[in-house]
């Protein structure tokens, strides 16, 4: 049986923030050790018109909250568009990507099951500024379980 973990709060504006590849910020609210593994809690502020490449998640389920802006998510072969308050959904082995399609940066709170995905930015946060070129992005990438399959969704479904 796995250890127990300690009840706990993050307050606005706490948690680690890192830089994400697409140069944005990333705050992670919950990590693996936190949740005993059971899930990840992430923030993301993503700038006017940008988002990351296509990708999928080998193991993880992935859940969107928009907390403000208005975004859409290209997941399998759906678009869907989310404003603040509302939700979308990308169960693990889908391919996917969002892109904040508002004028102002936009905030995301992104939860998956099982918990990891904060290893990928904190990989990719330590390769900064110098190394973090296409081909380091792929590796951090399969080391953490996801694979970069195509452009963001502003290239590949220009609005």
């Amino acid at each position: 049986m796995p250890a127990p973990v300690a009840p706990f709060a993050v307050q606005s504006g706490e948690g680690s923030s890192l830089e994400t590849p697409t140069g944005d910020v990333v705050t992670i609210k919950a990590a693996t050790r936190q949740t005993n593994g059971t899930l990840t809690v992430l923030e993301l502020v993503i700038g006017p018109k940008k988002g990351p490449a296509l990708h999928t998640h080998l193991r993880e389920d992935e859940l969107w909250y928009v907390l403000d802006g208005d975004f859409r998510f290209k997941a399998g072969g759906a678009m869907l568009r989310v404003s603040t308050g509302g939700m979308a959904f990308g169960p693990r082995g889908t391919p996917h990507a969002f892109q904040n399609i508002g004028e102002t940066p936009g905030r995301l709170l992104v939860i998956t099951t099982p918990s990891g995905l904060e290893r990928f930015f904190e990989e990719f946060a330590v390769l900064l500024p110098g190394l973090a070129g296409p081909e380091a992005l792929t590796a951090v990438g399969h080391a953490n379980w996801i694979e970069f399959t195509g452009p963001p969704v502003g290239v590949s479904d220009p609005l």
